[in-house]
């Protein structure tokens, strides 16, 4: 998933990351090395991460949500955002801070029922009555819609509103979300999926109920050709949240939803404020996840990480019963935790399953080179990118492309960033030669942040010393995901930020390096098309045994590192976040990759 601030959109909401905008070295001024970012805990965290999440009975998909302990409901709760939210229809929502806004309004099939400490997590039914009956050998998937669960305007949500959710996915409406399940009905690898139904749901067109049957009002049925032992995980994704058949406004339902969740939108301003209310058709009772103990939520926007850390320092005013969904603790102040007792007491953290990489746009001629490529490898200085983000305490120095938090992790070094987080201009200028480029135009296009800002100069500066001419163009932070994944960006290299979606690598190596998965609003930002990387998709892709396809994964992984050369991974992301004195039950969850906003409490 993507990573909007340096993170992602996990399955249970899905995540892609840019320069920390999800999607977030050293020189002398300040050590970084991978080993001394992944000390005891953070390893235990990843390896937590790494387990396979248990699909829940019906019993435990029934509401309402465990209490939290000493929460009662009422007040507002303000919430501090860097980032405006550009997509509000589920289907668009694939970045991490959506994903987290999601949890409050939208609801899906299934979803993640957390334990109290943020840590352990069953997949539930969320509208479903559990998390799914499969059939056939895991080719049929049958769910039965629970009692009494209600759109926010009071219509009841029928299999109808389900069967229009998954129909307009095809259509040209929804151009940002996730395409896991489009490909599995379709079966078709990459962008061939919208061929099934072109205009979804809109001219009168359907899927046939030999892939998505709803036989009455209840009930919903998923066929596949093959067996997809992952569905629920997939469901439980922001992505595929309920989309109201009689509210849908195509476009517009972007900005002006029809909420499921406990709340409801009453006012918003893109890039000034939102305002969270409650939605009086949320019947608890059938909601295992969510507690919803606020009124209201009251979100600003525009606040750099700097801003935010500074005012949950203060403590002061309404900062007192503020937090920020997504905003990390600032470089400057995460020292500070290690100091001040009392203001570690108003802080989470956690290993997150986001990679960072830095793009190399092989649709541009002169980057389709190999040696082109590799010298921007050895050449990028890592070191920036992490002291951007707090040095080790907020970023270790990444290998690979699958994160310490997904199963078949294994710690690789191709470009010896770990040995050299400067860069080598030397090895790179060598190739630069040998492809007799010296002096090539490199266009760097770089999110609109203040760590954005640092970390591309520095590694500009890296790339000059082997010989790139390289020309830094700002992109706006609330847009930056929507511009680079256009296919014809202008832009030669570029940093994004991806996590897992559940923890396996099925849901990286395609969604990101699959070729025919080329098309504007996908994730394949490098646009490789290596003939190898998608045939082994499809072969590794049919592999049920979870463990044998995790070996095979981290093989393609190597292959893209070692032979392809696409992107230059960068950073394990952390995370610290802080929160007001007066607010409760504060968890950073695994899943989310935050903190959870569905336990909250005014105390």
């Amino acid at each position: 998933m993507t990573s909007k601030g340096g993170r992602r959109a996990y399955a249970a909401i899905s995540v892609i990351a840019a320069g920390a905008l999800a999607l977030t070295g050293c020189s002398e001024g300040g050590k970084t090395n991978g080993a001394k970012g992944n000390d005891g805990k953070d390893k235990e965290n990843a390896s937590r991460q790494q387990g396979q999440i248990k699909f829940g009975t019906a019993a435990e998909s029934n509401g309402p949500a465990a209490p939290v302990a000493g929460a009662k409901p009422g007040g507002t709760i303000r919430v501090f955002q860097r980032d405006s939210y550009v997509h509000l229809d589920p289907g668009n929502i694939y970045v991490s801070d959506e994903g987290s806004l999601s949890t409050l309004l939208h609801r899906g099939l299934t979803g993640y029922k957390a334990d109290a400490t943020g840590k352990g997590h069953t997949v539930v039914g969320d509208l479903a009555t559990d998390s799914g009956t499969p059939e056939d050998g895991g080719k049929t998937w049958r769910y039965t819609l629970k009692d009494g669960i209600k759109f926010a305007d009071g219509t009841p949500i029928t299999s109808a509103d389900i069967r229009h959710t998954f129909e307009r996915l095809f259509s040209p409406v929804i151009t940002e979300g996730p395409t896991f399940i489009q490909q599995w009905m379709a079966d078709k690898p990459g962008a061939e999926y919208r061929k099934l139904l072109p205009e979804g749901p809109y001219k009168g067109k359907h899927l046939p109920d030999t892939i998505l049957e709803t036989p009455d009002a209840k009930t919903i049925v998923f066929r596949f050709a093959q067996p997809k032992g992952d569905l629920p995980y997939a469901l439980a994704m922001a992505g595929y949240g309920v989309v109201s058949k009689k509210a849908d406004t195509q476009k517009a339902y972007d900005k002006a939803p029809m909420t499921s969740g406990p709340y409801k939108i009453k006012e918003f301003k893109a890039d000034k404020n939102m305002v969270l209310v409650r939605n009086e058709n949320w019947d608890p009772k059938t909601d295992a996840i969510r507690n919803a103990y606020p009124d209201s939520f009251s979100f600003t926007f525009g606040h750099q990480y700097e801003d935010s850390s500074r005012r949950l320092i203060s403590d002061t005013g309404e900062n007192k019963v503020a937090v920020s969904f997504n905003n990390q603790v600032d470089a400057a102040n995460l020292a500070k935790l290690k100091t001040d007792p009392a203001l570690k007491a108003r802080s989470v953290s956690g290993f997150q399953p986001y990679v960072g990489q830095m793009n190399i746009n092989m649709s541009k001629p002169d980057l389709q080179d190999i040696k082109v490529r590799k010298a921007i490898a050895y050449a990028l200085p890592i070191a920036p990118f992490i002291r951007a983000y707090g040095g080790d305490d907020g970023m270790a120095i990444a290998g690979g492309l699958i994160s310490p938090t997904v199963s078949g992790y294994e710690d690789m070094d191709p470009f010896g960033k770990k040995a050299k987080p400067s860069g080598d201009p030397e090895k790179a200028k060598k190739l630069l030669e040998e492809a007799g480029k010296v002096g090539m135009k490199l266009t760097f296009g770089y999110i609109n942040t203040p760590e954005g800002q640092q970390y591309s100069t520095g590694m500009a500066e890296g790339l000059k010393k082997a010989g790139f001419d390289v020309q830094r163009q700002e992109i706006p932070a609330d847009t930056f995901y929507d511009v680079v994944s256009k296919v014809n960006n202008k832009y030669d290299i570029f940093h994004t930020g991806w996590g897992a979606d559940w923890p396996s690598a099925s849901t990286v190596i395609p969604p990101l390096y699959d070729g025919r998965q080329i098309q504007d609003g996908a994730q394949n930002y490098s646009h490789v098309n290596d003939a190898k990387v998608n045939s082994e998709i499809d072969r590794i892709s049919a592999i049920t045994d979870a463990a044998e396809a995790a070996v095979e994964w981290n093989k393609v992984n190597k292959y893209l590192l070692e032979s392809v050369v696409p992107v230059v991974p960068t950073g394990y992301y952390k995370q610290a976040q802080l929160f007001g004195s007066g607010v409760g039950g504060v968890v950073y969850d695994d899943v989310i990759g935050a903190i959870d906003p569905r336990k909250l409490f005014v105390k």
